[in-house]
This record gives C-alpha cells, sequence and structure tokens, in this order.
C-alpha cells in the first residue's frame, strides 16, 4: 500500500511539472513583462498608494492569465512548434502531455482569474472579458497577421485600463497612450525574439513581424522602442510624473540602446539576450513612477 501511494505521488508530481512547464512558471520572463506596465497603472490611478487588495489581485490576475495564455498558444501552435529547434521539447508539442490537458489548465486558470476581479466593479469586470478574447484569439493571429506582435502588445498591456478601471471606475485618456506605448514596446521586444526563430517560422508558414520588416528588422525595433518611450514620456508629464519619471524612462532608452548593440549582428542567441533583458527596461519605467510618488 505504501509502495502505491509513493508511485501515485511521484507520477502526480511528475505531472504537475510538465504543467509547469506548460504555463512557462521556469520562465517568469513573460510574466514581468505583463506585469510592469500594470504595476505602473495602478500606482499612477492610486496616486502612488494602491490598495493592497487591489496590488494582490492585479498580481495575481497578471501571472495566472500570461500562464492561461502559455497554455492555450502551445494547443493552438503544436503542429508548428515540432517544427522549431527551440520549442519541439515542450510538453505538449513532445507528446508528455495532451492537448486537452493543455486546455482545461488554461481554463481553470482563466477561471481562477475571473474570480478574483469579482470584488472589482462592473467596467473593470467588461474589460476583463476582452481581455480574455484578445489572449485566446493573439495564437491564431499568426495564421494571418502580418505583425502578431502588435495584437500582443494590446494583451500584455490590457492590465493598464484595467488597473485605472478597478481604482476609478473611469479610463482616462492617458491609459490608452499608455497601451498604445506597451504595443511598440511589445512590437520591439517580440521582433527580438522572432529573430530567433525566423529561418523555422519561414518553413512553416508562419507570419512574424522579424519576417514582415526584413531587412529592415533592427531598424524597425529602434522605432519602436523610440515611439514606445517618447509615449511614457509624453504620458508622464501630462500626469505630471516630473523628474523621477523623465529619470525611468532615460534609464529605459540607456537600456535600449544596449539592446541594439545585441541585436545589430542578428545572431539567434544575442538577439534571445536582448529579449530577456526587457525585464529591466520594463523595471526602469515602474520604478521611475514608484520613486516619483515616493518623494512627494
Amino acid at each position: 500500500m505504501e509502495l502505491i501511494s509513493i508511485r501515485l505521488f511521484t507520477g502526480f508530481a511528475a505531472r504537475l511539472s510538465l504543467y509547469f512547464k506548460l504555463i512557462r512558471l521556469d520562465k517568469p520572463i513573460g510574466i514581468l513583462l505583463l506585469l510592469w506596465p500594470t504595476l505602473a497603472a495602478l500606482w499612477i490611478a492610486s496616486n502612488g498608494q494602491p490598495n493592497w487588495h487591489y496590488l494582490f489581485i492585479f498580481t495575481l490576475g497578471t501571472i495566472l492569465m500570461r500562464s492561461a495564455g502559455c497554455a492555450i498558444n502551445d494547443f493552438a501552435d503544436r503542429d508548428f512548434d515540432k517544427h522549431v529547434k527551440r520549442t519541439a521539447e515542450r510538453p505538449l508539442t513532445s507528446g508528455k502531455i495532451r492537448s486537452w490537458e493543455a486546455v482545461a489548465v488554461a481554463a481553470v486558470l482563466a477561471v481562477i482569474s475571473f474570480l478574483l476581479i469579482l470584488p472589482l466593479n462592473t467596467l473593470t469586470k467588461q474589460l476583463s472579458v476582452v481581455a480574455l478574447i484578445v489572449a485566446g484569439s493573439y495564437p491564431y493571429f499568426k495564421r494571418f497577421f502580418a505583425i502578431p506582435q502588435a495584437y500582443l502588445g494590446i494583451a500584455f498591456g490590457f492590465g493598464i485600463p484595467m488597473a485605472f478601471a478597478a481604482v476609478n471606475n473611469s479610463i482616462p485618456n492617458e491609459a490608452w497612450l499608455m497601451l498604445l506605448a506597451n504595443v511598440f514596446w511589445a512590437v520591439a521586444y517580440d521582433t527580438e525574439y522572432a529573430m530567433v526563430d525566423r529561418d523555422d517560422d519561414l518553413k512553416i508558414g508562419i507570419k512574424t513581424s522579424a519576417i514582415t520588416f526584413g531587412r529592415w528588422d533592427v531598424a524597425a525595433v529602434v522605432l519602436c522602442y523610440a515611439l514606445a518611450l517618447l509615449l511614457n514620456i509624453y504620458c508622464g508629464w501630462r500626469l505630471g510624473l516630473g523628474w523621477w519619471g523623465l529619470g525611468g524612462a532615460v534609464v529605459a532608452a540607456a537600456i535600449a540602446i544596449y539592446h541594439y548593440s545585441l541585436i545589430k549582428e542578428r545572431d539567434r542567441m544575442l538577439c534571445f539576450a536582448a529579449f530577456r533583458h526587457n525585464n529591466w527596461l520594463g523595471a526602469a519605467l515602474f520604478f521611475g513612477v514608484f520613486f516619483n510618488y515616493l518623494s512627494i
């Protein structure tokens, strides 16, 4: 009996480990890319004093929705990922878990995310439905949309208007400008990511910004960084973020220049390093907001 219990526990632990990898909890960069702009919006909407309930809901909700997005993305791409070297060994693609398991994991995480926001106002709940639709449909945009990274930017930045809606029950124009800045940022960092898989994506017919931009890919990344940062600076000026907000943007600009030095030769591993390093760019922008309110 004891041996059976040990085997059951071992099997359960192994399954959990596969689900853990399916939703990329072993690679938290995606969570951070969603979390920094969401936290910045929450801090601004709350004038630097976010309610800890909101902080908990949006932090956990970001983790859950990003995880659900990874599961549904792997389900949608299960027949493509096997042809891409970097993704061939993912749990679903490699056959270690079944398709219905990925869908079930995504559904459970999405339901938990929705339960989290039940205490929030109606506007936030309505926006959460839009966010779910965008996140769930993103994987299929790669079939026909030339720059799916722009759609990804909407999905990754939808926590911005939701944060304003939750705190103030309204969405100012600055929130939409921040979302637009996030779209340009996402196009920049996800083009770096797509540059890693460009050869494989060309073979299997997936559309990415790296393919669409072609030989202008590096220039497009630099331009998108510039537009994202200019929009953030403009929003900071309108919101009265002061020197701290500007300082955060300047640090972010220096990081973007460093990313250019990594991707200019289009080396696959350096492009991937640039993508992963975007965590620090997002952190710079957030801490510019954070220290602005701390200094008041």
